[in-house]
């Protein structure tokens, strides 16, 4: 049974290691400081509890970055002093002063416009000058030549100084107030800044009114030269302050600092690094100062979960501030998630309507409920998700990566596209095809389903139809255990062919496809009689399958699921066959000569009729081949539609076609034909011969 430890104190317990604590009850518990290290707490509850440091933590914590900004002041003032150089009464020194107010000004304008990162090459830059311009003044030192070159190294060691010092220091206090600032405000917050800025600006002024008294005489020049001061340590003190309050808004130029911040203000909080919290809820839980460094998040619940912005994330999915920001509330239409890794997130309900997800991994994640409407789901990793009750009506589905454990029991929806939208087509491949039709209820799913338990023969660089058929048939008699059963055929695109078939969901999908074109590729490199050979040593079952991936090719529609179904059944008929013959040449070669039978062949016996149909259409074939090209297979699609358009255009001569190859065969014919687009005429002729039997 689950441990409770519900509404209990456990603040400083110690339940690293622990294998116990599988759905245990921590809700509403006080675990401030307590240690979760490695521990597992797969599916535990932590609802209201309250995470974070101890008040003894809180309090050095606060008082150290206090004495930073301390030490930030002193930086602070010792700038000022040099500023206020420029009211001195030697030459060097005004030189001095006015290079680092300069300098400062520049410095600031970096920070504000790149971030506190990018300046740090402003610093390199700052002490490779000031190298040079030293090395400039000792040169000039060690020469003779006049006094005029003395006066010009020092000028040069006076810059060089200036330069570097300014930079130099002001970056230190940038960066140590700014740290500072972020410190007291992740652990005590607004309270807790202010007094460091308070202490920080105190001591800025206080010393940089020492150094000017130091550097000046009180006078008039030195009542301005204090207000010079003044001023500087002022605006250093409001740069910083800027600075730290970016970084905890999670202004990413100012990143530096806030994960410095986090990391200190993290020691001695909550700790669940390297713990499970598969299914854990941390609905309404405070958890500021909680250390979740490799930290297994999957289906983690982190709903309406207060200052996860101050959580140390280490590289989980929670350092991107928009990631956290929908986790908490749920809220994420219309934003754009493209390419992200968000494996195991928890958005059970959460509103996603028109949300892109194009390429991110989403794999293992909990979208119960969800509301997906014409959400972007192309190329989504979808491996394990959990889809129950998601609405995904109008969502773009294109090359989406479900699987046959992803979840989608439940889901709402009405119609899907499956490719992205574009100007010329907002709606393209909707499902169901008619736009007045909608999806019933479980009809989604259904559908969908037999695309992820199937194996995808995706055929590119010229497609040959009989060496389809005559690999597949031998790829389903030397897997009989694999039950392989062909439910789809679809044309990609130019001499692109995807034949899709249902397996057994034990089969291995790798290596049935490694083998299926192992052997097609064959097929292609052998010549056309030992082709012929292997097909007539079959039964027409080869044939039947050469025909319908032709038909496939040219005219997509016209074999409905079931024959393709009863073709795909008959396919594990027993009786194999091998790949004999010599097999040399480039096995990707397109289809092309390799499938002419030279001369006009009529088999011994054949009717006259047929021999007379066939000279009759292969006549029409070549009159067409002078107008239109017939190098490749697209090209040879092309000769034969404009050739079975004529035919259909002559009611005559294609009724005395159909009769011919009723008496001699289809297969004879095909073979009375010279010419590569005679298959594609076949096919045609063969789905006549069905319209007409159905009649």
């Amino acid at each position: 049974m689950a441990e409770d430890f519900s509404h209990q104190n456990l603040r400083g317990r110690n339940f690293k290691g622990r294998k116990d604590l599988v759905g245990a009850n921590f809700s509403y518990a006080d675990i401030r400081g307590a240690n979760f290290t490695n521990a597992n707490l797969t599916g535990a509850n932590f609802s209201h509890a309250k995470a974070g440091l101890q008040r003894r933590w809180v309090i050095g914590l606060v008082i150290n970055s206090f004495l930073l900004s301390g030490v930030s002041g002193l930086l602070c003032a010792f700038n000022g002093y040099i500023v206020s150089l420029i009211f001195s009464s030697s030459s060097d020194n005004q030189i001095a002063g006015w290079v680092a107010l300069i300098i400062l000004i520049v410095f600031y304008f970096i920070i504000i416009r790149q971030g506190l990162t990018a300046s740090l090459g402003f610093v390199a830059f700052a002490f490779a000058g000031a190298f040079a311009f030293a090395f400039a003044g000792a040169f000039a030192f060690a020469g003779t030549i006049a006094f005029a070159v003395t006066v010009t190294g020092v000028v040069a060691i006076a810059f060089a100084v200036a330069f570097a010092v300014a930079v130099a220091v002001a970056f230190a206090f940038a960066f140590a107030f700014a740290v500072a600032g972020a410190i007291a405000f992740a652990v005590g917050g607004t309270v807790a800044f202010a007094f460091a800025v308070t202490v920080a600006f105190t001591f800025a002024v206080t010393f940089a009114f020492a150094f000017a008294a130091v550097a000046v005489t009180f006078a008039i020049v030195g009542v301005v030269a204090f207000a010079v001061v003044g001023a500087v340590a002022f605006a250093q003190t409001l740069l910083s302050i800027y600075i730290a309050w970016q970084a905890m808004k999670g202004n990413e130029k100012y990143s530096l600092v806030r994960n410095i911040a986090i990391a200190f203000a993290a020691t001695g909080g909550t700790s669940f690094r390297g713990a499970s919290l598969t299914g854990a809820n941390f609905t309404q839980a405070t958890l500021k100062s909680t250390d979740l460094r490799d930290t297994i998040l999957i289906r983690t619940r982190w709903y309406q979960a207060k200052m996860l912005d101050r959580v140390r994330p280490g590289s989980t999915y929670l350092h991107k501030p928009h990631i956290r920001q929908l986790l908490v509330t749920g809220q994420g239409q219309d934003k754009n998630f493209d390419g992200l890794s968000l494996r195991g997130i928890n958005l059970k309900e959460a509103k996603l309507a028109d949300t892109s997800f194009v390429g991110a991994d989403l794999n293992e994640a909990n979208l119960q409920d969800a509301d997906l409407s014409r959400a972007k789901l192309k190329q989504t990793q979808l491996d394990g998700t959990d889809l129950t009750g998601a609405t995904l009506t109008g969502a773009y589905i294109e090359d989406w990566g479900i699987t046959n454990t992803t979840k989608l029991h439940g889901v709402r929806c009405e119609y899907i596209f499956m490719r992205l939208p574009t100007k010329e087509d907002p709606d393209p491949l909707r499902k169901p095809d008619n736009k007045q039709e909608v999806f019933a209820d479980g009809d989604f799913a259904d559908f969908i389903k037999p695309i992820f338990d199937t194996l995808d023969l995706y055929h590119n660089q010229g497609v040959d139809p009989r060496a389809i058929a005559i690999s597949f048939k031998q790829l389903a008699e030397n897997h009989p255990d694999a039950d392989l059963r062909i439910v789809g055929m679809e044309v990609r695109g130019e001499d692109k062919f995807l034949l899709r078939a249902k397996t057994a969901v034990t089969a291995d999908k790798s290596e049935l496809s490694k083998e299926y074109f192992d052997t097609y590729n064959q097929l292609k490199a052998l010549a056309e009689q030992e082709v012929q050979k292997l097909i007539a040593e079959k039964d027409n079952i080869i044939t039947d399958l050469k025909n319908m991936v032709v038909t496939a090719l040219y005219r997509p529609s016209v074999y409905s699921n079931t024959q393709i179904q009863e073709v795909g059944n008959m396919i594990n008929n027993p009786g194999g066959f091998s790949v004999g013959g010599s097999v040399g040449g480039n096995v990707n070669n397109a289809q092309g000569d390799n499938n002419r039978v030279q001369g006009n062949y009529y088999a011994a016996g054949q009717p006259q009729s047929l021999a007379q149909a066939a000279a009759e259409i292969q006549q029409l074939l070549k009159q067409l081949e002078q107008t239109y090209p017939n190098t490749t297979t697209s090209q040879q699609m092309v000769v034969a539609t404009e050739a079975i358009n004529q035919i259909e255009s002559n009611p005559t001569l294609k009724q005395r076609v159909i009769n011919a190859v009723k008496e001699g065969g289809l297969a004879a014919f095909e073979k009375a034909i010279d010419n590569p687009a005679g298959a594609f005429i076949v096919a045609a002729i063969k789905g006549w011969q069905e319209v007409e039997a159905e009649d």
